[in-house]
């Protein structure tokens, strides 16, 4: 089943986020284009998710010396 829903944008992010907690809901963005603004909290969001994982020890992040030398390529 599929269900649109319209919810305003400062709860957004909070319920995209409970939905994930569950197996069984799988979640897709549908959005206008997003306002800079917009784009920028939703990047620091999976900013702090990977930090998140990172603390958790579910995923490596990179050192400074392997971005710089990312950047450099």
């Amino acid at each position: 089943m599929k269900v649109l829903l319209d919810i305003k944008d400062e709860k957004a992010v909070f319920f995209m986020e409970l939905l994930k907690n569950f197996p069984f809901v799988k979640t897709e963005h549908i959005a206008k284009k997003q306002t800079r603004k917009e784009e920028f909290l939703n990047e620091l969001q999976e900013a702090v998710e990977q930090v998140n994982l990172a603390k958790q020890g579910k995923v490596k992040l990179k050192s400074a010396e392997e971005l710089l030398n990312e950047l450099k390529n």
